[in-house]
């Protein structure tokens, strides 16, 4: 089926299917339910795990939203309930394509239905399994996969070898630009908020204390830095996480624990990135990197390490250095103190590649082509 075939008749619907609504997979449903306002489709929502949620619900800016509500260990193993019901919903009405994000919901569509299946992925390393190697290959003539950014699309390919390539794309997360816009608050009310001061040079960081996303390195590059920075520079990390305890020691050692803020978790954390005079992440193998399209839709600079799909992000207006290479990272922080990229630069990219308009005219040229059909 092409998506861009012609449609009359009955209603046609997409069925999206979810593993949860938890971080930001909620906004991950709501970026494909969008791409289909205005088509003939409507669009019905499915999460396999997560209790029903109005808040839920209304985040789908879907049709029609549809909570299995199983727990995570019911769906280990073969998930017959889930198959089942996946069975039972998709013969409701008329489906036309299914929509799978993540390993799980994918395997249940297939196994549940005889719909076309799209498989979305964002995360590295789903089909290193040789069992999911060969459940793709069973299920192939109607599967195709996507990849949240080329990284990712790439990690795919290879563990698919026989597939053809335009079976495996990319389509890029992206953002609401006008939405998060319109949430973010102002310079100084964001600072207020967050207890900064509001005459400091600020380097912001969002993410969980966790190794993966390597705040150590960030600490010791902003350390090295500091001494070229304006006066009173601060690094602020958004983030709660187990290696809390370990970052401020590292602070504390280096001595500039007076100048690092742990502002802990901050509820809708994307309303004050307008607080920050410059966005820094330095995660290993961050697969694509939301947090940086909410920093730019701020207008604020952007940097991150070379690995992953982040720097597909960035490419152009942002900074790029060697993962865990603490000094490139502090020469960058010196060099966008000095001459930081313009908010109008930052932001013409994010409206022309990551917003939902621009990817949805990637999408719908990409299913009227060979990529997303399915045979």
């Amino acid at each position: 089926m092409k998506m861009s075939e012609e449609v009359g008749g009955g209603q046609l619907w997409i069925l999206q299917f979810c593993h949860g609504y938890d971080g930001p997979f909620l906004d991950c449903a709501r970026q494909y339910a969008a791409l289909f306002v205005g088509t003939p489709y409507k669009v019905c929502t499915v999460y396999l795990t997560g209790k029903p949620s109005v808040e839920a619900e209304q985040g789908s800016a879907s049709d029609e939203v549809i909570f299995l509500d199983y727990s995570s260990r019911q769906v280990r193993g073969l998930k017959l309930g889930a198959i089942r019901d996946i069975k039972r919903i998709s013969a409701s009405r008329d489906f036309k394509l299914c929509i799978a994000h993540r390993f799980k919901p994918i395997y249940v569509a297939l196994l549940g239905s005889d719909l076309p299946v799209i498989g979305v992925h964002h995360a590295f390393g789903d089909y290193k399994r040789r069992t999911r190697q060969l459940f793709a290959n069973v299920f192939r003539k109607r599967l195709a996969l996507l990849g949240v950014s080329n990284a990712v699309r790439d990690d795919i390919r290879a563990c698919l070898p026989g597939w053809p390539a335009e079976r495996i794309e990319t389509l890029y997360n992206r953002i609401d630009v006008a939405a998060v816009q319109a949430e973010q608050v102002s310079r100084e009310a964001a600072r207020e908020h967050l207890g900064l001061p509001q005459n400091a040079w600020v380097v912001g960081n969002v993410g969980r204390l966790h190794p993966d996303k390597d705040q150590a390195t960030l600490i010791r590059g902003f350390a090295l830095a500091l001494p070229q920075l304006p006066a009173g520079s601060l690094l602020a990390i958004m983030g709660s996480g187990k290696l809390e305890h370990s970052l401020k020691a590292l602070a504390d050692e280096l001595g500039v624990s007076d100048s690092v803020r742990f502002l802990g978790q901050v509820p809708g954390g994307r309303r004050y990135f307008k607080a920050f005079d410059v966005f820094a992440l330095t995660s290993d193998h961050e697969p694509f990197g939301m947090v940086l399209l909410e920093a730019m839709a701020a207008g604020v600079p952007v940097i991150c390490s070379d690995c992953g799909g982040a720097p597909e992000v960035v490419e152009g207006v942002g900074g790029l250095f060697g993962f865990a290479d603490v000094a490139a990272l502090a020469a960058m922080l010196v060099q966008f103190a000095k001459y930081p990229s313009t908010e109008q630069l930052v932001r013409a990219r994010l409206q022309a590649r990551f917003s939902d308009q621009a990817i949805g005219r990637v999408f719908w040229a990409q299913s009227a082509s060979a990529p997303l059909r399915v045979e």
